[in-house]
């Protein structure tokens, strides 16, 4: 690993698309390309029938990979500009046009995909055979041929997705990256961003951990009655086109086909879930002990054991989590240093920044960009890196295979954050901040398997509660039951909390998106586990899960390594190896 030094700082989007002179000049070169890529495809309509030749197909294949492409680019500038300042004029502009842009191309080239959903088997199967690396992603396209409307409906929903849930969605966004905290600190008044006052959720003090979230909840409770409204909007479009046009027998069904997950596996996960949660109220029991409070509140869940939680200068946590990675695998470690040597981070906090953490890798081959708000925690950079790093190892795959689906997206971030996790208990001398540390541990693993979990089945019953007429006021009642069923009676849950559903951006932009955490969390738990036992044989095994990216289903990809997604037993096994944690937290000395 090289020497140099980091710092906090913007990103640059150069390497995407280039600067421009001029707002209008932006992408201009690729938005020329896609329109002669587009064009070039409506031309080669005439000769898609069930006898097409293998060149005639390849070379329409080549050119469907080269739209993908362009709009894969076009669309992640948008949203990567859009990001870094929510309130820019300029970057909402081109997002709305670029919208429209890749809209139209969608529609102009629907036609391939409606020819080749309704290819007979045999002359499918043909042409797969000679497809390559494409062949998953024309066996997903196919998988939704009982789900296909005419080419003409299908045009309309494009466009109304456009200018209907994608713009709410965007309204969203720009409402809540607005939104500021008041908190008083040591008797100074702060005015925070979201990510800067939930740093205090994690404070020594229980009256600051109470007050930022009282804050929190507040603002978006006053809100609540809009950020509600634009929930049902969505939630109602997803089911009339997804369950009412569609056909499919339930609102996260296309969530699941999305996925290439078994409905039975995503059953299984949940319910699993479910029925571990007390593992967790147990946990949460023993940890007001540790703090010396009769009962935790939803306030304390993430309370530091220790007087306080050490903040790391931001090159000091980067070099940590090269580490981590290095003493695993030195080329992800690699991988992970080109995002900020090729100035792909954003890791500034500043107003009108996305609040929330993301990595977006773009195409095979490009260091993916990542988006955090630094706040002086080493897992503000370890996770979004994690996912670099998968993107990074899926690069021989083309445009259309590259991207893993939702489920296995998890598995690289999750296992650099347990890799991270393992080097600061390793370089720890002292039994009570290794306390600290494995305390930590399994209060994010709680966020990240039971609450991601618990958000998908409030999700199930608000999209069955809207389609009955709930108010937003409902809602807010059911998921207050939420919550109360996943503490019982070892958590108090404060009324202001019903607030919190409208605060989850991904149940508005990606319905049903969060049981991939708990599906990523729980599947690492258990990878890891193999990689204790094995040892140094497990890497390339791992290595190689990653390197498949989306050329093969989850369940393909997981059944070579001996899993069964659909068997309870397994699912069982990852909160086996959370207790084991629990149990060594008993035996570490305050």
């Amino acid at each position: 690993m090289n020497e140099r030094s980091y710092e906090q700082g913007r990103w640059s989007l150069s390497d995407l698309i280039p600067d421009a002179d001029r707002p209008e000049e932006i992408g201009r070169d690729y938005l020329e390309q896609l329109e002669r890529a587009v064009s070039g495809l409506e031309g080669k309509r005439a000769v898609l029938t069930p006898q097409i030749s293998a060149d005639d197909f390849s070379g329409i294949l080549g050119t469907v990979e080269e739209i993908g492409s362009l709009v894969r680019r076009l669309g992640a500038y948008a949203q990567l500009w859009f990001a870094e300042n929510t309130t820019n004029q300029n970057a909402l502009s081109f997002r709305g046009r670029v919208e429209s842009v890749l809209a139209d191309a969608h529609n102009r080239t629907l036609f391939f995909e409606l020819w080749w959903k309704g290819l007979d088997d045999s002359a499918a199967e043909r042409l797969i055979a000679m497809s390559g690396d494409l062949a998953y992603y024309l066996r997903s396209l196919r998988r939704y041929k009982p789900y296909t409307l005419s080419e003409s409906v299908e045009q309309v929903i494009n466009i109304k997705d456009i200018n209907g849930t994608e713009a709410l969605v965007t309204l969203y966004e720009m409402l809540t990256s607005k939104f500021t905290f008041n908190i008083e600190v040591d008797g100074e008044k702060k005015s925070l961003t979201r990510s800067q006052l939930m740093t205090y959720a994690r404070d020594p003090r229980p009256e600051l951990r109470e007050a930022a979230y009282k804050e929190m909840y507040r603002v978006y409770g006053e809100n609540s009655t809009v950020l509600g409204q634009i929930y049902q909007h969505i939630v109602r479009d997803w089911a009339e086109e997804q369950v009412g046009l569609r056909g499919f027998a339930s609102p996260i069904a296309s969530r699941n086909l999305r996925n290439d997950v078994p409905d039975e596996a995503v059953d299984v996960l949940l319910d699993v879930c479910r029925d571990n949660v007390d593992m967790f109220q147990d946990y949460f029991r023993m940890k007001a002990g540790w703090l010396g409070m009769e009962k935790l509140r939803r306030y304390d869940i993430y309370a530091p054991l220790g007087s306080s939680e050490r903040a790391y200068p931001f090159d000091e946590a980067v070099k940590t989590v090269f580490s981590s990675l290095n003493a695993f695998s030195p080329r992800l470690a690699e991988q992970a240093e080109r995002v900020l040597d090729e100035g792909h981070l954003d890791s500034e906090v500043r107003d009108g920044k996305y609040g929330g953490a993301f990595c977006y890798g773009v195409l095979p081959g490009i260091t993916p960009w990542v988006l955090t708000n630094y706040n002086g925690k080493v897992d503000d950079v370890s996770t979004e890196l994690g996912h670099a790093v998968h993107a990074l190892m899926a690069a021989d795959h083309s445009p259309l295979t590259f991207h893993s689906s939702l489920p296995l997206a998890e598995t690289a971030s999750v296992f650099s954050e347990i890799l991270l996790l393992e080097h600061q208990l390793t370089s720890e001398s002292d039994p009570a901040l290794k306390r600290e540390m494995l305390a930590r541990f399994v209060d994010g693993t709680y966020a990240t398997v039971i609450r991601q979990a618990y958000f998908v089945l409030f999700e199930r019953e608000a999209h069955d509660l809207i389609k009955a007429g709930a108010t937003s006021d409902q809602l807010s009642e059911r998921y207050l039951a939420n919550l109360n069923e996943q503490f019982g009676d070892a958590v108090e849950v404060s009324d202001e909390f019903r607030h919190e559903w409208v605060s989850i951006p991904h149940i508005y932009s990606t319905p049903f998106y969060c049981y991939a955490y708990s599906f990523g969390q729980l599947l690492v738990l258990a990878l890891y586990k193999r990689y204790k036992e094995e040892g140094r044989e497990f890497v390339p095994k791992f290595l190689k899960i990653l390197a498949y990216g989306g050329s093969k289903s989850p369940q393909e990809i997981l059944s070579e390594a001996g899993i069964d997604i659909t068997s309870s037993a397994f699912w069982r096994g990852g909160f086996d190896v959370l207790q084991g944690m629990i149990d060594e937290l008993k035996g570490l000395p305050a």
